[in-house]
């Protein structure tokens, strides 16, 4: 026992010192971001603004309002290829500088972004609403917790998985040192949604720019104005720590703009449509370089009879509201147990009939408005295609205060029911306020109908027995699983995200996510250097010996025989064939005859 006392003594007292290091303040500077052609009155209902008509698609700009209002925000150049081109060469120089930086200042630059992130909350959920038409507890959840854990985990464990990771050398190789390092790739590229127009630029350009690289962003053409604010943010943080201009770069633009980011750089990763996804890749190979897909999904809901219906109720009408749908792994197919299914479709109407749509930042809203301009029609042609086929709206939310210009912006929380897999609701991709609630009767079947999809990125399964949900989640053809619990995964930033089929596939986040962006390089070399070297046995010599091939077989045999005995015998063989006298070539005998 006297022999764990020191231990224990000095465990406590480590424990302790942590303990009193987390009340002492961190050093980290603070940085001052211009805001003064950002900031707003915060009043959506003032019509005091210009209302933006036309169409978003020019050649030359990219036109930006908010969603909630139509109000104008202004524009950004559309940048043409040879635009791009300029910008990756830029950012090439930069990066190697940059790959020579420590993770000391690497930390330090994450460190002042989160502290400008805390401290500034309210300007970058109103930036994010006024962009997307999201409310500020949306924002909240999916750009500002989001992205703080990210960067949490990168300053807890980032260094830890960039670090050489040795690995065992094998029995044919027990003097050497076998290792794999992670050296940055150099420019990477991001082609990013307008759903989480904060956390879809930081998210990429947090690990690309901890593991060393640059990064060039291309922001939607639908959250360009919110997308070249963050950026500030970013630029100001990198010059606190000294890091070089242009490490990070936000570009905006139309198709022409992506398809040449993707021609020039060394890495692509993609957040968008299974269409668009395809034709990166048919770009990508031209160069061969890496890419990472995010394509969206159809996030199968599952209750089993067995929950606690009201509970599950609440999560399932945040999973499908969020954000009028801007979830980035949506739940679009809800699966009830015949048994439960009434009181869930009736707890699920008492809320959505409670939830109300509006401006985000003109009132209490429970939503706000839809992104894109005329996605509230492909949400009703889903709707109709469903009620053609059978299906019943057994409740809808109500709409609230919107202005005449902005009216087509909003699609109110609707309730779906009687739905089957004929219908395109239950198979295409909706992004809008939508909850189809279809009945099952055994795990069995529930299994086929979440499968019977395109998609794959994510699952929520429910249960009262957690052992049943993790085996009807782990039959699931998907990237991640939530056991009681819906997109629990994207919080846990120490996993990978990212789907299989039609919902792309790579992964970011996590382990994984960070050592994509990395060149990884295999690396061997002697243990015990200059002592013990290679050196290739008499009998394969050139020339081969008469003996070489009976010397291999052996030499296999104790290396990988599966018997003892076999193995002794082998190697008996192996040190009989290295100590003879090996016979001179045929070829030198007739030749010196």
């Amino acid at each position: 026992m006297a022999f764990w006392w020191p231990l224990i003594v000095i465990a406590i007292a480590f424990a302790i010192c942590k303990l009193l290091l987390m009340f002492i303040p961190d050093n980290v500077p603070s940085i001052d971001v211009d805001t003064s052609d950002v900031l707003d009155d915060g009043n959506q209902a003032k019509d005091n603004s210009f209302i933006y008509i036309p169409s978003r698609r020019h050649t030359d700009k990219v036109q930006c309002y908010e969603p909630a209002t139509m109000k104008y925000l202004g524009y950004f150049p559309a940048l043409k290829p040879d635009e791009v081109k300029e910008r990756v060469v830029q950012a090439r120089k930069a990066q190697k500088i940059w790959a020579k930086s420590s993770f000391k200042q690497r930390r330090l630059f994450l460190r002042i972004l989160l502290k400008y992130i805390i401290e500034h909350q309210d300007l970058i959920c109103n930036i994010s609403s006024r962009d997307t038409g999201k409310t500020m507890v949306d924002a909240s959840l999916g750009e500002i917790m989001t992205t703080c854990e990210k960067i949490h985990w990168l300053l807890s464990e980032g260094e830890k998985w960039l670090k050489p990771e040795y690995r065992s050398c094998g029995r044919s190789m027990l003097h050497k040192v076998a290792k794999v390092e992670f050296s940055p790739l150099g420019v990477v590229g991001a082609i990013v949604s307008w759903n989480y127009p904060f956390h879809n630029i930081f998210n990429p350009m947090l690990a690309a720019v901890f593991s060393g690289n640059s990064i060039v962003i291309k922001v939607s053409e639908h959250a360009s104005w919110s997308g070249c604010f963050y950026l500030r943010i970013i630029q100001t943080a990198l010059a606190a720590v000294g890091a070089p201009e242009n490490l990070v770069e936000v570009i905006t633009g139309f198709a022409e703009t992506g398809e040449a980011l993707v021609s020039s750089v060394d890495k692509i990763i993609f957040v968008g449509s299974p269409g668009v996804g395809k034709k990166i890749m048919r770009s990508a190979s031209d160069t061969l370089i890496p890419v990472t897909l995010e394509l969206g999904g159809k996030d199968a809901f599952i209750v089993c009879e067995d929950v606690d219906v009201p509970h599950v109720a609440q999560i399932a009408a945040r999973g499908a509201l969020q954000s009028s749908g801007q979830n980035c792994a949506g739940a679009e197919r809800f699966y009830v147990h015949k048994d439960v299914y009434s009181s869930f479709v009736a707890e699920v109407v008492k809320i959505v009939k409670s939830v109300t749509a509006g401006p985000p930042l003109s009132g209490k809203y429970d939503m706000g408005a839809i992104c894109m301009q005329e996605h509230s029609e492909r949400l009703q042609y889903l709707v109709n295609d469903a009620l053609d086929k059978g299906a019943e709206i057994v409740a809808r939310g109500s709409v609230g205060n919107i202005g005449e210009g902005a009216v087509d912006q909003y699609f109110p929380p609707t309730v779906i029911v009687n739905v089957n897999h004929t219908m395109k609701l239950m198979q295409e991709e909706a992004f809008g306020p939508i909850l189809p609630i279809m009945k099952f009767s055994s795990d069995e079947e529930v299994v086929q109908l979440a499968n019977d999809s395109s998609y794959g990125l994510g699952c929520a399964v429910f249960s009262g027995s957690q052992r049943r949900a993790r085996h009807i989640a782990s039959q699931l053809h998907c990237g991640g699983a939530a056991i009681n619990d819906f997109a629990s995964n994207y919080m846990c930033q120490s996993l990978p995200f990212g789907g299989v089929k039609d919902s792309g596939f790579g992964r970011f986040a996590g382990i994984e996510g960070l050592r994509a962006c990395c060149l990884v390089k295999s690396v061997v070399e002697d243990r015990w250097w200059p002592f013990i070297k290679t050196k290739i046995p008499k009998p394969i010599q050139y020339p081969i010996a008469e003996n070489g091939f009976e010397f291999q077989e052996s030499l296999v045999r104790t290396l990988y025989g599966l018997n003892i005995w076999d193995r002794l015998r082998a190697l008996v063989n192996v040190l009989k064939i290295l100590s003879e006298q090996p016979p001179a070539p045929t070829s030198n005998r007739r030749r010196n005859d």
